[in-house]
């Protein structure tokens, strides 16, 4: 069946999950209520955060709204793929329009790439808290801090057009399913023919791993001055007072490019689609699962914060 967009509505791509979670109605219904209440608890946890620092008003810092625009970003992210994956666990006809197709492909990477530079922007807060303290105030005014935060969403947008126009102007014939749980790359230029495809796919490649890469490089380049600050301080308190601030930033970071690094880095091979769709999925659903706990667990301002908010509504008598 030839894709083309003169075929808005009626050219669909079909998206068949169930294949790779398995045909059996209740390995569908496990995967269903795990990827269900992961998702819950990415949303609810997400919210918490955002509602925490709105509320709190000594969280009324730099590095706070970063987080907050952080949760605002992931939210969307898995918004865009993970519904339309529970739907299809749970439905008989997987299959999704062509003009979906290429809106889930570019939300997924607007908000996926908004994630990264926002953990870059954060790497880039803590380097100044670090190692410029008396300038911090300047630096990272109000101001300069929306326009950092703009850039990043106005960054996710522009590499979630370039590579879904890319993509979605390629001539799709032959075969229209898709051995993925979403629009991804990989399996969607499977299904193209033409000349330019080849050509099209080494570009989509090299602006997305160029983007992750220089986000990653310099977040580790913003690292490595901390730690050369970090071990100038000459009390064994204050060394661990600065790192614990960079704690849960630098464990996301390594949690997020990790994932991202198998997914984009590792070889290409004739059999490789079934990996790309498992560790797709633990990208999706485990990585946004994971980032409210650790933002939540090792930040001890923004768990007092919850603690001193919730508990207070839950038992006023008590606070």
């Amino acid at each position: 069946m030839q894709l083309s967009k003169k075929f808005k509505y009626m050219r669909q791509v079909s998206s068949r999950p169930c294949e790779v979670l398995g045909d059996l109605l209740l390995y569908k219904l496990m995967f269903f209520l795990l990827f269900l209440l992961m998702y819950l608890f990415t949303l609810l946890g997400n919210l918490l955060i955002m509602t925490t620092i709105w509320s709190e008003h000594s969280l009324h810092t730099p590095m706070y709204l970063f987080l907050c625009a952080l949760s605002i970003s992931e939210i969307f992210y898995t918004f865009a793929i993970i519904p339309r994956m529970l739907a299809d666990l749970l439905s008989t006809l997987h299959s999704i329009a062509f003009l979906a197709c290429a809106s889930q492909m570019f939300f997924s990477f607007t908000f996926g790439f908004t994630h990264s530079f926002l953990l870059t922007v954060m790497g880039y807060d803590r380097y100044v808290a670090i190692c410029h303290p008396l300038r911090y105030n300047v630096l990272m005014s109000p101001r300069g801090c929306a326009c950092l935060v703009t850039w990043s969403w106005v960054g996710g947008s522009f590499m979630g057009t370039v590579v879904t126009t890319a993509i979605f102007n390629l001539t799709f014939c032959g075969p229209n399913e898709i051995h993925h749980f979403a629009c991804h790359v990989p399996p969607l230029l499977k299904l193209a023919c033409g000349e330019n495809v080849l050509e099209v796919a080494k570009g989509v490649g090299i602006v997305c791993i160029t983007a992750l890469l220089g986000c990653f490089l310099l977040i580790l380049l913003s690292y490595a001055f901390i730690v050369v600050t970090i071990l100038k301080i000459p009390s064994a308190e204050g060394r661990h007072k600065a790192f614990s601030t960079c704690a849960s930033h630098l464990t996301v970071v390594v949690v997020h490019y990790g994932f991202a690094s198998v997914i984009y880095l590792k070889p290409k091979g004739p059999k490789s689609l079934e990996g790309d769709t498992l560790m797709g999925i633990t990208y999706t659903v485990l990585t946004p699962f994971l980032s409210p706990i650790i933002f939540s667990l090792r930040n001890k301002e923004l768990k007092n914060a919850m603690k001193k908010i919730f508990l207070s509504k839950l038992y006023p008598e008590k606070i």
